[in-house]
C-alpha cells in the first residue's frame, strides 16, 4: 500500500471525530504487517485531559486488537491544516514505544500535501525501551 492509499485510509479515519468542543477533527491510518489497516480519530471530552489523538487511537486499537508492537509497517495522519499535520509530543512517544524507529509516518492534510519521515526523525533523542535496560 503506498502513502496515497494509506492517506485515503486516514480521511476516512477522521470523518469519524468526536471533536464538538475544537471542531478540528485527525484521522489516522495504521498499516499492521498483516496488511490490516487500523483506523483511529481524535475523541474529545469537556475536560480535555481525557481526550485522546488520532494517532493514539489507531495505535491503542490495534494493539487491543493483538497486533505485536514494533510490527507495524506505516502510520498516516491527516488533519485540514495548512501544511502537513504533525503529531503533538504524547503522540510521538506513544509512536516511539509501539512502532520501530524508522517505520514511514506520513503526514498529510485536506489538500494532498504529504511528508513522508521517521518517528526518530520527529522525535530526536528520544527516550525509548532501550533505556530503561539494565546494562
Amino acid at each position: 500500500m503506498d502513502a496515497h492509499q494509506l492517506m485515503q485510509e486516514a480521511i476516512e479515519a477522521r470523518k469519524k471525530a468526536y471533536i464538538p468542543y475544537s471542531q478540528f477533527g485527525v484521522g489516522a491510518a495504521l498499516l499492521g504487517e498483516d496488511g490490516y489497516i487500523y483506523h483511529g480519530c481524535n475523541i474529545e471530552n469537556a475536560a480535555y485531559s481525557p481526550s485522546n489523538c488520532a494517532e493514539r487511537t489507531a495505535l491503542f486499537s490495534a494493539i487491543a486488537n493483538g497486533h505485536v508492537p514494533r510490527k507495524f509497517k506505516a502510520l498516516a495522519v491527516v488533519g485540514d491544516t495548512e501544511g502537513p499535520i504533525a503529531p503533538c509530543g504524547v503522540c510521538r512517544q506513544v509512536i516511539l514505544e509501539l512502532c520501530d524507529s524508522n517505520m514511514p509516518v506520513y503526514l498529510g492534510n485536506l489538500k494532498g500535501e504529504i511528508q513522508e519521515t521517521t518517528i526518530s526523525e520527529l522525535l530526536p533523542g528520544a527516550f525509548g525501551p532501550e533505556a530503561l535496560e539494565k546494562a
